[in-house]
């Protein structure tokens, strides 16, 4: 299964090892999923996840965050925006999750936000699943 975890999925699965999130995260490490990993995505994970509240909700100093965003580039399959789709989405480091998922060629986008992506994940063939759907998934 090939798939884009949006930003939250990815500062959840820090702040939560015990979540579905930090659960996927796992398993992406390990290889039982691919990854599909922009650079511009990558840079959005290490931004978010960097930022000081989060880090004092993780307990992860800025060292270990660039460890874990590296490890996460290390075995993702890397996608290059061949088309820029935009506008699709309000937000644009939405933009960025959803153009990794049509480049890439994702079989899911997995978000807690599917409010913020609307339909457009569906008019380009991609579902949108929780964290949980997407163990699942993996896990079948």
């Amino acid at each position: 299964m090939r798939c884009v975890l949006d930003t939250n999925v990815v500062v959840y699965g820090l702040r939560s090892p015990a979540g579905a999130s930090a659960l996927l995260l796992k398993y992406g490490l390990q290889r039982r999923f691919t990854l599909l990993l922009s650079v511009a995505l990558a840079l959005e994970y290490e931004s978010a996840c960097s930022d000081p509240a989060q880090r004092i909700v993780s307990g992860l100093t800025e060292i270990k965050v660039g460890a874990i965003v590296a490890a996460l580039c290390r075995v993702s399959e890397p996608v290059s925006a061949c088309f820029l789709w935009r506008p699709q989405l309000r937000d644009p480091a939405d933009e960025m999750v959803l153009e990794a998922a049509i480049n890439g060629e994702a079989d899911a986008l997995i978000t807690f936000n599917r409010k913020d992506f609307g339909d457009a994940p569906r008019r380009f063939g991609i579902p949108m699943l929780s964290p949980q759907q997407a163990l699942r998934r993996i896990l079948q």
